[in-house]
């Protein structure tokens, strides 16, 4: 019986302990980025499996926001399910994503070459400080503000 996917979480970092459990660091659905083109240092991908049965083979990528161009994609990872009340919980660890343009990067996961779920994953620059406000390559900063004179208290 083919498995459901009961959940697919992006995040920083995980963490398992001892009796198994995971903790899932810095859980995210965007990326806001200093600039464009960005390179992300860190990206985890959680899949969990359940009410299956048998072998199966998982496979995730992003996609950019082209809808075609593969940003980046895992290796195949063996999903073996004894019975329908067995889960199964898979990590994969992305490093120096590449992000060559702002948009929704669409994470697919993929069951025996299927695609079992697909959402997006926005990237964005961050917007200008109101304390730094954006230059034009080559401007020179522009002068602080002037302040009213302050009052004694």
């Amino acid at each position: 019986m083919i498995p459901d996917l009961q959940a697919s979480l992006l995040c920083d970092d995980v963490r398992q302990e001892r009796n198994g459990k995971f903790i899932l660091i810095g859980i995210f659905d965007g990326l806001v980025v200093a600039q464009i083109p960005a390179m992300f240092p860190r990206l985890c991908l959680v899949n969990r499996w359940c009410c299956g049965h048998g072998q199966f083979t998982q496979r995730s990528r992003i996609v950019g926001p082209d809808g075609t161009s593969v940003t980046c994609e895992g290796q195949a990872i063996p999903i073996q399910l004894q019975d329908e009340h067995q889960v199964g919980t898979t990590v994969e660890v992305f490093m120096n994503l590449q992000f060559q343009a702002p948009g929704a990067y669409w994470v697919e996961v993929l069951l025996d070459q299927q695609l079992r779920l697909r959402y997006p994953l926005h990237v964005k620059p961050a917007p200008p400080s109101a304390n730094h406000p954006q230059q034009p390559p080559g401007a020179a900063p522009s002068a602080p503000p002037n302040l009213p004179p302050t009052q004694p208290a």
